[in-house]
């Protein structure tokens, strides 16, 4: 008997582009999506098992309402993140079902017992999702020390399962064509989160702003009042030299702008833009980060070069290890190896 798997997620942009990857590769009549809307909602095909809940109350309520009833008809339930905190109250209430959950870690949700704002909300979501993780039965990521953090953070006993989780962290063989230009493209952070520290990064660039540099910094996703006060102050910095990206970009188009980029600066502190850095490094670009995330261990224990931003300079990258990280992401990041990893969770 093939097995029912229940997928339950917000509709962010890299979930549309899942589903359709695994209608293209595994028994799609097999899944059954819940998803609640989101930015993407728009870009998501509704099928007889894709379900999508709409904005009104009643609308909302089903949609519980089903998921309730759905996580007990499924053989497996895949959480694509631990955001909604209705579900994860549900499963507080229905602990019986954690064991054939599979929680797939994006980061934020993971993080918020380090960076959220310990005030009483916090404290109250923590009180439902603390028990949740610690018994919840599988956690499915690529980057091992995020299981790590949820093991010491909230004493998670799942068993670890690898997933590059999204289509957006493999490579692919992106053909862009590199634009022959002077001076120095940098790219700085994924999205108009606080979380990617700008203006960190903007005192490291001050040094260079008589060089010739361009700053490129995508702020079309995420908070707006904090991109709206990042783009006065770049421009006050940097004058025509900062390039706030404040259109969504279609993908083929973002290609192209990363291409003519020579090095990316993600100070993230935290897991985070790793489909962006998996691209760039993928392009044979300069990455620079933190060394103190989850990330840089894991390009580190598979031989890919990044650069820590504490040692910074623009310089471009060495020939050698263009060729070298490009071979390694092909190599580690195929279509092959995600194709196995699903194939492993569904099953």
């Amino acid at each position: 008997m093939a097995t029912k798997v229940l997928h339950v997620a917000i509709c962010d942009k890299f979930i549309p582009p899942f589903v359709e990857f695994v209608k293209e590769n595994f028994d799609f009549t097999q899944h059954e999506f819940l998803i609640t809307n989101g930015i993407a909602s728009k870009e998501l095909k509704i099928t007889p098992n894709v379900h999508l809940s709409k904005c009104s109350i009643p609308s909302r309520l089903e949609h519980y309402w089903q998921g309730m009833i759905k996580m007990h008809q499924a053989d497996k339930v895949i959480l694509h993140g631990l955001f909604d905190i209705r579900f994860v109250v549900m499963l507080f209430f229905m602990p019986w079902l954690l064991k054939k959950c599979y929680w797939i870690i994006w980061g934020g949700d993971l993080y918020v017992y380090q960076l959220g704002e310990r005030n009483w909300r916090w404290k109250l979501k923590e009180s439902f999702r603390r028990p949740v993780i610690k018994r919840i039965g599988y956690l499915v990521t690529y980057i091992y020390g995020d299981v790590d953090l949820a093991r010491k953070w909230y004493g998670a006993q799942g068993k670890l399962l690898e997933s590059f989780m999204y289509t957006s962290n493999l490579y692919k063989e992106y053909h862009v064509q590199e634009k022959q230009h002077t001076g120095t493209n940098i790219l700085v952070g994924n999205s108009a989160d606080p979380s990617n520290n700008h203006l960190e990064v903007l005192g490291k660039l001050e040094a260079y702003k008589d060089q010739d540099i361009t700053i490129y910094v995508p702020l079309s996703y995420g908070n707006q009042d904090y991109a709206k006060q990042l783009i006065a102050e770049g421009k006050k910095r940097f004058s025509d030299r900062f390039q706030p990206l404040t259109e969504f970009m279609p993908f083929e188009k973002y290609l192209k702008l990363l291409g003519v980029i020579d090095v990316a600066i993600f100070n993230h502190k935290r897991q985070q833009a790793m489909g962006n850095a998996i691209t760039l490094l993928g392009l044979g670009k300069k990455v620079y980060m933190r060394s103190d995330v989850t990330q840089w261990v894991f390009f580190q224990n598979r031989g890919i070069k990044v650069f820590d931003i504490e040692k910074f300079g623009i310089t471009g990258q060495m020939k050698h290890d263009k060729v070298h990280n490009q071979a390694k992401v092909r190599e580690h990041f195929s279509v092959k190896n995600y194709t196995n990893q699903l194939r492993e969770l569904f099953h």
